[in-house]
């Protein structure tokens, strides 16, 4: 019998996305993770496969934890700081190049516009983009 898991999972993963709307996948190695979330290398690997799976779980979660719900019930939460940051950013970073990750993100735009309309969702897409630039974040 193996060692039990020395961290809760989910609260690496609301920390991964923190890091990851923060930095975007490139900008965080296998170290920075392993130091941001307090867990071990063979940990983080045994639970979650890869950086790529970690990525994929905190995305997954991202959407259903932190952007539907906000689409649900207070759209006026989606111009927070941060409630679209990891979207914009796996929209414009893996996106193009893994399709799990575009067939995530492309539901969530769909969704996006479905809600606010297409224009309304762009501009809203757009004004958080400016606004990262901006302040640097």
């Amino acid at each position: 019998m193996g060692r039990p898991r020395g961290f809760d999972e989910e609260a690496v993963t609301r920390q991964a996305v923190a890091l990851f709307s923060a930095r975007a996948y490139d900008g965080l190695s296998v170290d920075d993770l392993v130091t941001g979330l307090g867990v071990h290398r063979n940990s983080l690997y045994k639970t979650f496969g890869s950086k790529r799976g970690l990525y994929l779980t905190v995305l997954r979660w991202y959407l259903r934890h932190k952007l539907e719900p906000a689409l649900s019930s207070d759209t006026a939460q989606l111009q927070e700081n941060d409630t679209l940051d990891l979207l914009l950013l796996a929209a414009a970073e893996q996106a193009p190049h893994d399709r799990e990750v575009g067939a995530l993100v492309g539901s969530a735009l769909a969704r996006l516009d479905d809600v606010l309309g297409p224009d309304a969702a762009n501009q809203l897409l757009g004004l958080r983009l400016r606004a990262r630039i901006n302040t640097g974040e």
